[in-house]
């Protein structure tokens, strides 16, 4: 009974445990999964009761901070693109052109030009015209950009005759006007001065005939520089073959477009030889159409190159000023400038058309102020050694007629058509002819506010505002050249202002306001100003009656009268004269081409010299004794012993024939005595 009663107790035992445990495990799963359901409970509860507000302003917060990780990242990334453009200008700075790539003849013929490194136009493109690609660069006025498409060509050509010297034009360089062919033209021949064996340059645009051009031309040289009309004249005529030609360059591209080349170019295009020419072209200014059509013409795959903003430090030795002024104002503004030299140096004036030009030219002369005027009437050659002169600092002030307008070509061409109809219609009316104005006879492949490379101008002065902001901008690109400081000052007709004063007024002035608020959008895009310039009226008054004087004396017979003197001068001088000129050359420094041509004006001697009492106080007291020191022209404290008159009346210390004796007044010549 015992052991039954153990097994029983024992089995309830065994049997009880696992039932004990199997307890306590639901229970324990149980907890876990009570909690769990809590716990998720708990995290769905909240979102699901989170309002939309809350939510809005987390999706924010986590955009934001995404977009700060974005703006981080991004100014890393131009931070270190700034460090490794830095890194490489330096590494570019010192380069020099014999890491170019240049031929040797031609780097030391660079180093006679006393270039010592190049600059960022000649470091860019002549790499990758060497290269054989087609360039398009746009570069600041002054920057190089001759030298940076006649090197590579130079060099090529140079590289080519080393292994294939058959005689062939090589490249065609084509420039808007005559004065800038002959600067190009002279840089060639500067560039190539320890190769001229191999290398011959013939430039198209002097006035000879047809048959010396077919004589020049038969030598077949390897470097044409021509206007783009006179060498589609010369491909016509079959004087100038360019099937084989490697090379083709056009500087002031937008201008050659501007002066009404474009059947010239597209014909030019025709004949080139398919596919094996590279184009560059160089400019200051690529409009997009512009560079649209250029592209459709000559170029395959062009590297452009925009480096305006690589000069920002450079333009501001540049310094801009306007003056708001009456037309009659702007005389005598021009006048005080002059006279009392508040501008030093050298120093342009452009003014709207030829007349214009004289008109100045003679007021000048009214005060013996010196000027030349440089027009489209005037031959080549006297154009050409007017710019030499101006550079030698043999003249101080040029001016210049600027007659091409950029955005009103096309009205013009078309008021043009109208007037020549309504002459004819005139002409058949009356056909006496009285009335006819004689146009003189211009040249259409002039320009000077483009491409000429005038050195060391101080000042350019618009004394009319172009009719353009990009002609702004070439004008004044005349002046700040190379590292230079430089002035530019222009005279703003305002609209309420404009027609005045009738005798000195032009139509061009009425749209002054507008074309200066189109100036000074563009210039503050390039980080320059213009500043006004205001001028003490009160101080200019008293010059007034002088400029007044000075400006009846100018009529339009004594304009007319000076411009066709002058006209018939310079045509003498570069026909006649040329021969001798060419035996003589030391005889040319004497021709001077700022003489006076008012012959038939009226002269006004008191106009010449300003007198002190119309200066300003501090205009007089400017000069002190302490700057320039006091010459004198008798001896100091000697009045009184001195009063007496020399001369006639033999006064004290006089070498006159009189002497004052006790007998009176004698003459020493009239006696024998001798004084011992």
């Amino acid at each position: 009974m015992a052991k039954r009663k153990l097994n029983e107790t024992d089995e309830p035992s065994v049997v009880t445990e696992p039932q004990t445990q199997k307890k306590t495990k639901k229970s324990s799963t149980e907890k876990k999964e009570k909690k769990e359901k809590k716990s998720k409970s708990q995290s769905v509860k909240p979102q699901e009761e989170k309002p939309e507000a809350t939510q809005q302003q987390e999706q924010q917060q986590t955009e934001e901070e995404q977009e700060l990780e974005q703006q981080l990242k991004d100014e890393q990334k131009q931070q270190d693109e700034k460090d490794e453009k830095k890194q490489s200008e330096k590494d570019d700075a010192d380069l020099t052109f014999s890491d170019l790539g240049l031929d040797p003849r031609l780097v030391q013929a660079v180093a006679k030009q006393s270039f010592e490194k190049p600059t960022l136009v000649q470091r860019k493109a002549i790499p990758l015209a060497l290269a054989g690609q087609d360039v398009l660069c746009k570069a600041k006025t002054g920057s190089g950009k001759t030298a940076a498409y006649v090197l590579p060509v130079l060099s090529g050509i140079l590289k080519r005759k080393a292994t294939d010297p058959t005689p062939f034009t090589s490249a065609l360089i084509l420039v808007p006007t005559r004065e800038l062919a002959d600067q190009v033209h002279k840089a060639i021949d500067a560039f190539s001065a320890f190769c001229t064996k191999d290398i011959q340059s013939a430039k198209l645009t002097d006035n000879v005939s047809d048959a010396v051009l077919r004589s020049l031309l038969a030598n077949a040289p390897d470097v044409i520089v021509s206007t783009p009309a006179r060498a589609w004249h010369n491909i016509e005529s079959g004087a100038l073959s360019v099937a084989k030609l490697q090379y083709l360059v056009l500087d002031e591209a937008d201008l050659v477009l501007s002066y009404g080349y474009d059947e010239d170019m597209e014909n030019i295009a025709r004949s080139l030889p398919k596919g094996g020419v590279q184009t560059t072209m160089m400019s200051a200014t690529l409009v997009s159409d512009e560079l649209d059509t250029l592209k459709g013409f000559f170029c395959r795959n062009p590297t452009m190159l925009d480096l305006k903003e690589e000069f920002s430090n450079e333009d501001e030795k540049l310094t801009q000023f306007y003056v708001k002024c009456g037309e009659d104002d702007k005389w005598l503004i021009s006048y005080l400038i002059f006279k009392l030299q508040l501008i030093k140096g050298p120093c342009l004036v452009f003014v709207a058309d030829i007349d214009r030009a004289y008109r100045l030219k003679l007021f000048f002369e009214q005060f013996s102020i010196r000027s030349c005027v440089l027009n489209s009437e005037l031959p080549i050659n006297t154009r050409i050694k007017i710019i030499e002169e101006f550079n030698r600092g043999i003249y101080d002030i040029i001016i210049a007629s600027d007659e091409r307008s950029e955005v009103f070509l096309e009205d013009e061409k078309t008021e043009e058509k109208k007037e020549e109809q309504g002459e004819k219609k005139e002409g058949e009316e009356k056909k006496s002819g009285k009335g006819k104005k004689k146009k003189g006879r211009r040249d259409q492949e002039y320009g000077v506010s483009r491409g000429i490379d005038f050195k060391n101008v101080a000042a350019v002065i618009n004394f009319d505002m172009p009719t353009s902001s990009s002609s702004y901008i070439h004008r004044i690109g005349r002046t700040a050249r190379a590292g230079r400081a430089g002035i530019a000052l222009s005279m703003v007709v305002p609209h309420d202002l404009f027609g005045k004063h009738k005798a000195t007024s032009i139509k061009q002035c009425e749209k002054d306001e507008k074309v200066l608020a189109k100036v000074m959008r563009q210039q503050a895009k390039l980080n320059r100003k213009l500043e006004p310039y205001n001028f003490n009226k009160d101080q200019m008054e008293a010059f007034r009656y002088r400029m007044n004087d000075a400006l009846r004396a100018v009529t339009k017979v004594a304009i007319r009268e000076a411009r066709t003197r002058e006209l018939r001068q310079e045509l003498l001088r570069s026909e006649t004269l040329k021969r001798y000129f060419e035996e003589n050359p030391h005889e040319l420094s004497h021709l001077r081409h700022d003489g006076e041509l008012g012959t038939k004006m009226r002269q006004q001697a008191h106009l010449k010299h300003v007198p002190d009492y119309l200066l300003p106080q501090d205009g007089k007291n400017a000069l002190t004794e302490t700057q320039i020191g006091f010459v004198p022209f008798k001896k100091q404290g000697d009045d009184k012993k001195t009063r007496g008159k020399k001369g006639a009346k033999g006064g004290k210390g006089g070498h006159g024939k009189y002497k004052k004796g006790p007998g009176g007044r004698k003459n020493v010549l009239k006696t024998f005595r001798v004084r011992k």
